[in-house]
């Protein structure tokens, strides 16, 4: 997994973050068919996830519309469902407007969009 390549914002983040159960039955299958179906939908920028103890999965979306489409997908709905019933013990998700972003890249010059 690389870090998401985002535009310039404004732009929305999506913060799903959330702690499994010991049930892994078509989780992962689940997981990477979400992904595939978020890349298809309008709107979507991109994708960073990391899975501990606890995981943190931060979509990237142009508009709080886009967010609302995908989380009315009928797949996405079954998929949530599954969710709260076998995978997670608990999870939050947070919905957030990225006002200012930069980062670094080693073997560049210089960091990209840094202003500080």
């Amino acid at each position: 997994m690389s870090i998401a390549k985002t535009p310039e914002p404004p732009y929305y983040a999506v913060i799903f973050t959330s702690v499994r159960t010991d049930i892994s039955d078509g989780y992962d299958e689940t997981s990477t068919e979400m992904l595939r179906l978020a890349e298809t939908m309008p709107g979507f920028l991109g994708v960073e996830s990391a899975r501990d103890a606890l995981g943190i999965t931060v979509s990237y979306w142009q508009t709080p519309e886009d967010i609302a489409r995908w989380r009315q997908h009928a797949e996405h709905r079954l998929a949530r469902q599954n969710g709260r019933k076998l995978w997670y013990h608990s999870f939050t998700t947070r919905i957030c407007r990225v006002e200012r972003a930069y980062g670094f890249e080693a073997g560049h010059a210089a960091e990209k969009g840094a202003s500080d």
